[in-house]
């Protein structure tokens, strides 16, 4: 998968910004390394997640949020369908969002935050974790900016108190009993706008290629893997891709391993207005219907389940 570009992000953005923006159009992905997100801090989020997952199952229930289209708290396995899929994914998850102040402009579409009481530190750091994800989401933004021959600053105004969620993912050992044709993330593309996604190095995250072929991306220890989401599709009018992913069943050893993961995804405000931008329309194609990033999301929530 030497095609995949791999930059990086300590370069100068506009030595990166075309090779970035290739690797997105052509593949919808790119591995990202010297992100800035530190180490120490990866960690320590990975060993809280374990230490939550590893709750009893009634103790994780308590933060599941009835009606709450899993935008806050847990979701329990078994939960999430991929859009067209026939069987649920083989994953449980805790989603962290932004933290609003009292009387925020978008506290009617952004439910706050729960936090578990049994994992100490549990707030403290995924609060950082979230905060480095952005800073990290910004600087990529502000590559493709450049590859688009946008300002530079263009994607942070339209980010700004966007409804970001950090996903902490377990994928539990493979049982004798997984249902015919489940798999821990069937076929997918995400709604956002960017994913920056941490703990891909085990093997199983593939991507569907123009041609038609599943492609494994592995990125390297400590890397991330970030691919286009559909809102940022829109906005290029598919210039650059969202591409269909998914995390396949491992064979052997891995089976009976579980398996960790965080990805970030990343989001427009609410009330951006997602119009395909006009040097990415060419003469005789028809741009996508405009739509607020609000509306989209429910559309897509509604699609898998979760709304």
């Amino acid at each position: 998968m030497s095609d995949i570009a791999s930059i990086s992000l300590a370069r100068p953005l506009p030595e990166i910004s075309d090779e970035l923006g290739r690797s997105f159009g052509e593949y919808g992905f790119a591995i990202v390394r010297d992100h800035g997100i530190p180490q120490d801090l990866i960690d320590r989020a990975e060993s809280h997640a374990k230490a939550f997952f590893a709750l009893p199952e009634a103790t994780k229930r308590a933060y599941h949020i009835a009606g709450g289209g899993g935008a806050r708290g847990y979701t329990p396995f078994g939960t999430e369908i991929a859009k067209d899929a026939e069987v649920h994914d083989l994953k449980e998850f805790w989603h962290v969002g932004r933290s609003l102040p009292d009387g925020h402009r978008f506290a009617d579409t952004m439910a706050p935050n729960v936090w578990p009481d049994e994992v100490d530190g549990f707030k403290d750091t995924f609060e950082q974790l979230y905060a480095e994800f952005e800073n990290a989401g910004d600087r990529i933004l502000r590559a493709i900016a450049l590859h688009l021959n946008l300002p530079e600053d263009y994607f942070a105004d339209t980010v700004l108190d966007g409804n970001s969620v950090m996903r902490l993912l377990h994928y539990p050992p493979l049982s004798s009993e997984v249902p015919d044709g489940a798999i821990r993330a069937a076929a997918h593309g995400d709604i956002n706008t960017i994913t920056l996604l941490l703990g891909a190095e085990e093997a199983g995250l593939e991507l569907l290629n123009k041609q038609g072929e599943w492609v494994p991306v592995s990125p390297p220890e400590g890397a991330l893997a970030v691919n286009v989401g559909d809102m940022l599709d829109r906005l290029t009018n598919g210039r650059l891709r969202s591409t269909t992913h998914r995390v396949v069943n491992p064979g052997g050893d891995a089976a009976r391993r579980a398996r960790y993961s965080m990805p970030f995804f990343l989001h427009f405000r609410p009330d951006f207005l997602i119009e395909p931008l006009e040097q990415c329309v060419a003469n005789g194609e028809t741009p996508v219907e405009p739509i607020t990033a609000h509306d989209f999301l429910l559309q897509r929530l509604r699609e898998i389940g979760l709304a």
